[in-house]
């Protein structure tokens, strides 16, 4: 053994010895820590902020709540489906038009254009201008002075489901959020 390691050898057992006492106050430490209540985390999820959250879940009339029940099932079980321009499948993908014929097409039997200014235009149920009014299952617009650019399904609670652009997916938004709310044009109840 060299003179050099024999040194270091000695100098570990000796910061080794006076570590030694010091032991059980880190380990009652340790455990003291181990034993406290919980830090409060923050959460990691978005949680809705929309105004309309806390209003009262407004249904269509009896003779279409299961048909809207059946809309809105379809409509967030596609939530995460890529978007697709001109798309109307889940294995293609989805436009926002294209989502919404999809959805009305296979639960309410509805055949809708695609194209969102077509929708908004069809003679078929009655507008919605307030978003106080709208109910689960309605068509919601969206554009600027008046020309509709968007459309998607009002799922209730102030969330809607859309196509919302390329390289994004299906998703649930708040319809009173701050581009939303400033975009709205009207909604559509076409299951009364």
């Amino acid at each position: 053994m060299r003179p050099d390691s024999i040194v270091c050898v000695t100098a570990q057992r000796t910061s080794w010895r006076a570590l030694r006492p010091w032991l059980p106050v880190a380990a009652l430490l340790l455990l003291a820590a181990c034993a406290s209540s919980p830090q409060r985390r923050e959460a990691t999820y978005k949680t809705s902020h929309s105004m309309l959250a806390d209003l009262p879940a407004r249904a269509p009339s009896a003779a279409s709540a299961g048909t809207a029940n059946d809309v809105l099932f379809r409509a967030i079980a596609l939530v995460g489906t890529p978007y697709h321009w001109g798309g109307n499948t889940p294995q293609g993908g989805f436009d926002c038009s294209g989502l919404v014929d999809y959805v009305y097409r296979n639960a309410a039997d509805i055949l809708l254009p695609h194209s969102s200014r077509q929708i908004a235009a069809m003679d078929r149920g009655h507008n919605v201008h307030r978003m106080t009014r709208l109910v689960s299952g309605d068509l919601v617009f969206f554009g600027s002075h008046g020309t509709v650019s968007h459309v998607g399904v009002y799922v209730g609670k102030g969330r809607f489901v859309h196509a919302p652009n390329s390289g994004g997916t299906v998703r649930l938004d708040d319809i009173d959020g701050p581009y939303w709310r400033d975009h709205f044009e009207f909604g559509k109840r076409l299951l009364d």
